[in-house]
C-alpha cells in the first residue's frame, strides 16, 4: 500500500515500527534507549505502538539509535539549481510568495 493511502495514524504506527525494528537491530531494549535519549521507557512503547510524538523527541531518539543521518532520507535537502542560482543572483529566498487565487481575490489557500 501506498504512503499516501495510508491514515495518519497508520503511518504514526509504521514510523513507531520501524523505530522498534532499528532498536532491536541495535539489540537495545526500551529501558536502554529511553535513558540513552533522555526519555522515558513508557514513551518509548508508546511511541512503537504509534503514538503521537513530537519531533524533538524524534530527533533524540534517532540520536541514541546513532541513526541521525536517517533525517537525510526522510527531507533531503534540496539544494539550488544551476538555474535558480543564476535567476536568484545570490539572493536566498526566506519566505514563499503570497498565492492569491482569482476566485477569492485577497484570500490565500490556507
Amino acid at each position: 500500500m501506498s504512503i499516501y493511502g495510508m491514515s495518519d495514524k497508520a503511518i504514526l504506527r509504521e514510523i513507531g515500527r520501524r523505530l522498534k525494528r532499528k532498536r532491536l537491530e541495535k539489540n537495545s531494549s526500551q529501558q536502554k534507549l529511553a535513558e540513552l535519549a533522555g526519555l522515558n521507557r513508557t514513551t518509548i512503547g508508546k511511541i512503537e505502538l504509534g503514538a503521537s510524538f513530537g519531533v524533538l523527541t524524534l530527533i533524540q531518539i534517532l540520536r541514541a539509535l546513532d541513526a541521525l543521518e536517517e533525517l537525510n532520507s526522510f527531507l533531503p535537502d534540496p539544494g539550488i539549481s544551476p538555474l535558480q542560482l543564476a535567476k536568484m543572483k545570490g539572493k536566498q529566498r526566506y519566505r514563499a510568495s503570497r498565492q492569491i487565487s482569482d476566485q477569492n481575490e485577497g484570500e490565500s489557500d490556507w
